[in-house]
């Protein structure tokens, strides 16, 4: 069996599409395609399709992975050109490379995030960002299916920082339709992925408790990357290299 890795995106009004859509929408891509997917064993069979880590609804993202299993070989990139012409515009596939290590999941230690908070100066955000990195905690709560949540949202924040206007793509989308004359900050985070996972919108919520910062208007929040986190740099790499950069071993080699 043949396993490719895919990356692909959710960008404009597709990242309001939902882990569940997307699974529906790849599978047809898969049938459009004809791709020839391996099944799993058993009574009901399905195609061997494994998600990594899915951003939340109503969030972009140019980061989101998968790998399938292959009953026959396939080229990776004409394979990546079939599913990406499979899939409505905003839902493309970028990326394809042939599963050759293990652990993808594992890889994925860190996410890269951008939130465009529209109507706030960046001199005050660049304030906020300063509060909430100098607190040693900044617990806030969640609603789950078990009642409220209380948990610390700091110590999975790495790297915290309001930056210039982004070039990224599904971003500025997201803002063509604003009003430009009015202030806007950009913060770029770096949030480990740690148990329970802190999203982006438990950042804006430390944000508030820690430096009483509320946006008018909800942030847009982008995924810009995510994989193994560098320590030394806070950096977050590609979860694919070690794939491309692996060396089949010749057969009877020592």
């Amino acid at each position: 069996m043949q396993r490719i890795r895919l990356r692909y995106t959710k960008r404009g009004r597709l990242r309001f599409t939902s882990h569940r859509d997307f699974q529906r929408a790849f599978e047809r891509a898969l049938r459009r395609a004809e791709v020839p997917m391996a099944y799993s064993a058993g009574f009901t069979p399905h195609p061997k399709v494994s998600y990594a880590n899915a951003a939340p609804t109503g969030v972009g993202s140019e980061a989101e992975y998968l790998e399938i299993g292959l009953a026959q070989f396939r080229d990776p990139e004409l394979l990546r050109a079939l599913l990406d012409e499979s899939l409505p515009a905003g839902l493309d596939v970028i990326e394809a490379v042939e599963a050759r290590t293990s652990g993808l999941v594992d890889r994925l230690e860190a996410s890269v995030w951008q939130l465009r908070l529209d109507g706030v100066e960046p001199a005050q955000a660049r304030r906020a960002v300063a509060a909430f990195l100098a607190a040693e905690t900044v617990e806030v709560q969640r609603s789950t299916k078990n009642g409220i949540r209380t948990f610390d949202c700091r110590a999975a924040v790495t790297r915290f920082e309001v930056v210039e206007e982004s070039g990224d793509p599904d971003t500025a989308q997201q803002g063509a339709d604003r009003p430009q004359d009015r202030a806007c900050a950009i913060l770029r985070l770096v949030v480990r992925h740690l148990t329970p996972a802190v999203r982006p919108d438990d950042v804006l919520s430390g944000l508030h408790a820690t430096a009483d910062l509320a946006p008018p208007v909800p942030a847009a929040v982008t995924r810009l990357a995510q994989g193994p986190l560098d320590e030394d740099t806070g950096t977050v790499t590609d979860p694919l290299a070690p794939d491309r950069d692996a060396v089949a071993v010749p057969a009877g080699s020592a």
